[in-house]
């Protein structure tokens, strides 16, 4: 207990965790845009934190604005990385992370980065540009939930940034171009200029750094150089991750199918979600199914798993779990290799795509509370 007060002090001032305060914003915010009126150009811009909690009118939102929640450090109060610098995986500054050590991937052309879990626990947002695309990289420690989506709010290129705020204990983003709240495992404005407006997905895979290394060898990984003064060895949730019972903020409503901080795959399909545990996984597997009357394919083993819509054009293959240590993941009974990304490497289908499914990483209490009576794959 002693030690878990510790940490929870050190969060509070220094003023770089989710948790702090459980005051909802009736109590603590008065101001900002919320008002559904306003340019969409308009709102703060810039990684400063004076801007005053966005979007507090409690006719606008989208959510119970009873469990939306102040989470302490204030707008900004964990500062985004707005400039991130990348190393080669054999450099040997790589060497903070070990093979266990989790990271999220993206794949953007030619273009591959890791950004791990130990440099997001304290920044939660990455506002990243690639040749083409500008993209936004989020993660929510208290969720343990990962999403990659364009970095455009209303065709208009913005950066993200932590709101301070919460709701069932996960992040809530803000645009810096209208201020406007982003609830981040709803997937969806929940208030201010933009309000109902959902963002446009660029897939991402978790996995560990071990693993992201033999599938992308000449992967770019997010340095510790963030421009900021944080001990990256440090954890700062104290045993979070591991404590069902260890909770900063609630979330509602609860359902005991599963351990609280168990780590599950998630399809998300409208509001309905199932959900893949990875120690069914062991050895790896591809399942095809019917799942909200959509057909999925679900590949993977106990450290990645990864999922793909199948249309009229594919439901007819057999899928195969193939990864041996190489960028193949996927293969098929017509002869195609296939990436962890979808992406035919080799086969009479060659440079065809699967379509990636909605899904997520995420604590089961979380999914469980965001799209309540999840279905569990046995």
């Amino acid at each position: 207990m002693k030690t878990k007060n510790f940490y929870v002090i050190i969060m509070v001032l220094l003023l770089v965790s989710c948790g702090g305060s459980t005051n909802d914003i009736n109590n603590t915010a008065s101001t900002g845009s919320g008002n559904n009126t306003g340019n969409n150009n308009g709102g703060s811009s810039g990684n400063n934190g004076n801007n005053q909690g966005g979007g507090t009118n409690s006719q606008d939102w989208l959510i119970p604005i009873s469990e939306v929640k102040d989470g302490g450090p204030g707008k900004d109060g964990i500062p985004s990385i707005d400039n991130p610098k990348f190393l080669d995986v054999d450099d040997p500054n790589t060497n903070f992370l070990t093979d266990e050590d989790l990271v999220i991937g993206i794949v953007v052309g030619d273009e591959v980065r890791a950004y791990p879990h130990l440099i997001l626990d304290w920044h939660e947002i990455v506002n990243d540009e690639f040749e083409s695309d500008a993209i936004t990289i989020s993660y929510c420690p208290l969720t343990g939930t990962a999403f990659g989506w364009e970095s455009l709010t209303n065709r208009t290129k913005s950066e993200f940034g932590v709101s301070g705020l919460l709701y069932n204990a996960n992040l809530i983003l803000y645009d810096r171009n209208t201020d406007s709240n982003w609830s981040q495992l709803k997937l969806l404005c929940v208030n201010g200029t933009l309000i109902g407006h959902k963002p446009e997905l660029q897939q991402v895979i978790e996995t560990n750094w071990g693993t992201w290394k033999k599938l992308y060898p000449t992967s770019k990984v997010l340095s510790l150089d963030t421009g900021f003064s944080r001990n990256y060895d440090l954890y700062p949730y104290g045993d979070y991750k591991t404590n069902n019972d260890f909770f900063l903020f609630t979330a509602s409503p609860t359902n005991d199918a599963l351990p609280n901080k168990e780590r599950v795959f998630a399809l998300i399909n409208d509001e309905k979600s199932k959900v893949y545990q990875f120690s069914k996984f062991i050895g790896g597997k591809a399942i095809k199914q019917t799942f909200n009357g959509i057909d999925y394919l679900v590949v993977g083993n106990d450290k990645l798993i990864t999922a793909f819509e199948l249309d009229s054009a594919n439901s007819n293959l057999n899928f195969n779990y193939a990864f041996n240590d190489l960028e193949v993941f996927i293969t098929d009974d017509e002869g195609n290799s296939w990436s962890v990304f979808g992406k035919a490497l080799s086969g009479p289908r060659a440079g065809e795509q699967l379509k990636m499914a909605k899904s997520v990483v995420s604590y089961w209490f979380a999914i469980a509370a965001f799209y309540p009576n999840p279905i569990i794959y046995s």
